[in-house]
């Protein structure tokens, strides 16, 4: 059985984050009329970094750990998905959605237990 060592963790949490982050800026910049201007290059400049750090992460992690674990826990992008949403577009957060949460956070319990 593998190890999920806290540093690996921490980082796995850098990278989903990084990815929420992105997808958030991306959210911002498609509210913008598209285009060469500060109000859409900005946030879609800072989407793409944030994603491109994801990414480093990724690969970072997978030589720590198996592709089997690290794939499957990127799902934890969403958790921080839907706490984003709430907090800074201010969308509302159903039932379902809670549920669908901490069946991705069981899962990823069982992944790495």
């Amino acid at each position: 059985m593998e190890v999920v060592t806290i540093s690996s963790f921490l980082l796995l949490m850098l990278m989903t984050l990084s990815g929420a982050l992105g997808g958030y800026y991306f959210k911002k910049a498609s509210s913008q009329r598209l285009g060469f201007h500060l109000s859409f290059l900005l946030p879609f400049f800072i989407g793409g970094i944030l994603y491109f750090i994801g990414a480093v992460l990724n690969i970072i992690i997978l030589k720590q750990l198996p592709y089997t674990i690290v794939f499957p826990l990127t799902s934890i992008t969403y958790i921080w998905t839907l706490v984003l949403s709430y907090v800074l577009l201010k969308e509302n957060i159903t039932r379902k959605k809670i549920a669908g949460v901490l069946l991705i956070l069981i899962g990823s319990i069982f992944l790495v237990w």
